[in-house]
């Protein structure tokens, strides 16, 4: 007698996250430690985009975060930006050490909120923390650069994965609370949201809408 093995429900919602920033800064170390929870010791300057995904619990909620690692280079500017489309969230990504990669920041940012959702949740992370002695901007310098540009902020380390999930839950937590205020509609084409089921569904508690036309 066969037994049926129950497969994982839908996680309730997926987002589409992007890692942006400068080459060098640890985009792909950060995803890496992220998914593997361990450090990426062979890292190369990404070629194009990489992907990577996991299912995170967040307010109670399952949420896929479906993550594109985005190359830094200058040349592979037109090809990254293709994928800003319908992004949820992202990760503005600079390297503490290098006060290149932070002044670069305003051009990344541009990008971002011409080219994704308008209301994309972007998260500032500090990354290689571990490089203390190393550092060029401040924590101060940095968090007010995140306050003036209405961004989340953290400091990250890719080496010791210090605060790399915090990070990326904190990304997930504020499109999530957008959600449920209302701000974010999740069947809004280009939102960079999906419910996990791939079925609309109603808001609790409110009517069928009437005589709506498909708009196929």
């Amino acid at each position: 007698h066969s037994q049926l093995i129950p497969l994982p429900p839908f996680p309730d919602f997926l987002f589409k996250f992007l890692v942006i920033g400068s080459a060098g800064t640890g985009k792909s170390c950060l995803l890496h430690q992220f998914i593997e929870n361990k450090f990426k010791q062979d890292s190369n300057h990404t070629i194009g985009v990489e992907f990577g995904s996991k299912v995170v619990n967040v307010g109670g909620k399952t949420v896929k975060l479906q993550i594109w690692d985005t190359a830094g280079q200058e040349r592979f500017r037109s090809v990254t930006r293709s994928y800003y489309r319908g992004a949820a969230g992202a990760l503005l990504v600079y390297d503490i050490t290098s006060r290149e990669s932070y002044n670069a920041l305003g051009k990344w940012l541009g990008d971002a909120r011409a080219l994704a959702s308008p209301s994309i949740v972007i998260i500032l992370c500090g990354n290689k923390r571990d490089l203390d002695t190393e550092r060029e901007v401040t924590f101060l310098e940095a968090s007010r650069f995140a306050q003036e540009n209405e961004l989340l902020f953290l400091e990250t380390s890719a080496l010791t994965g210090e605060n790399v999930e915090e990070a990326f839950l904190k990304c997930a937590r504020s499109i999530l609370s957008r959600i449920e205020a209302g701000e974010l509609d999740p069947e809004r084409m280009g939102s960079g949201i999906q419910f996990g089921d791939a079925a609309p569904r109603q808001p609790r508690g409110s009517p069928p809408p009437r005589g709506q036309q498909c708009a196929c």
